[in-house]
């Protein structure tokens, strides 16, 4: 049995399709009995629990030969990610009781970095789940290409707007199919102790591939232009934002080079999907 967090999400979605394609049980782990329907007609077990609950996480994983989690997304964090504390306390704490044979993370690329920025939030939740008595993998994940996904009304005008840049400066990106496929494939080994794993796709991509694969997938041009750094806290805070700043470091973390992979003796895959494939099916 396999207790899949997130499994409504596209990532989570993908590891249960895989593991119950290959004929193994699945365990979804929603937050109510609504979402868990669509999941026990595909022959699922379903567990309701809140990540941020101890207790009900601790069922869900009880039995398990292993686990996938991921933390809820969180684009405006209050100062110092009280949230994600509160949820990888109670998943560590869930783990411990429930003792799965193993337990897979979905981090991100920068996890390591210790200068503020979002990503500080899988950096807390990696600190937390190194403390706990099973085997773990962090799987750092490359910049979804389905953030794309965004521009996509954009595009079919034929003018995007970038916050990646210079337009040509190439970052490390990956499919959320390759995601969650190497999850699926994570949780069905063996190993002891705490791995790091970081995937990006078969190549890295600028803000001007991501014009191109649009163009290519449109059938007609498509331009695109920076966002001046000057004006993203005004343009955040317009959208409703409280707290920008660690998304604006973020994102010159990636422009800039000092959000990339590790390295360090971590293990490096590559996912099959390029950007050109991703953006022909979002167009």
């Amino acid at each position: 049995m396999y207790a899949i967090t997130g499994i409504t999400g596209k990532v989570g979605s993908i590891v249960a399709n895989t593991l119950l394609a290959a004929g193994l049980p699945v365990r979804a782990v929603v937050r109510d009995a609504e979402k868990g329907k669509a999941w026990a007609a595909k022959g699922c077990e379903v567990a309701i629990a809140s990540s941020a609950d101890a207790h009900a996480m601790a069922k869900a994983f009880a039995g398990t030969a292993g686990v996938f989690f991921m933390t809820p997304p969180n684009f405006d964090p209050e100062p110092g990610f009280p949230e994600s504390v509160k949820i990888v306390t109670a998943v560590a704490v869930a783990i411990e009781q429930a003792k799965p044979g193993k337990v897979v993370f979905l981090s991100t690329v920068g996890a390591h970095v210790a200068e503020p920025n979002l990503l500080n939030n899988s950096k807390l939740t990696e600190e937390g789940l190194r403390k706990v008595s099973v085997p773990v993998a962090l799987l750092r994940a490359a910049w979804f290409m389905e953030n794309a996904a965004w521009d996509v009304a954009a595009a079919r005008n034929g003018v995007i707007h970038s916050f990646l840049q210079p337009l040509d400066h190439k970052i490390p990106m990956v499919s959320t199919q390759d995601i969650g496929h190497t999850i699926a494939d994570l949780l069905r080994e063996t190993w002891s102790g705490t791995r790091v794993i970081e995937l990006e796709g078969p190549q890295r991509y600028s803000a001007n591939d991501v014009a191109a694969a649009f163009a290519k997938a449109l059938g007609h041009p498509v331009s695109i232009n920076p966002v001046p750094r000057d004006t993203w806290e005004t343009l955040f805070q317009s959208q409703g934002m409280q707290f920008p700043m660690p998304r604006i470091r973020m994102l010159d973390g990636f422009n800039e080079g000092w959000i990339d992979f590790e390295g360090n003796g971590a293990e490096k895959r590559n996912g099959i999907t390029s950007i050109d494939a991703v953006l022909g099916e979002l167009s």
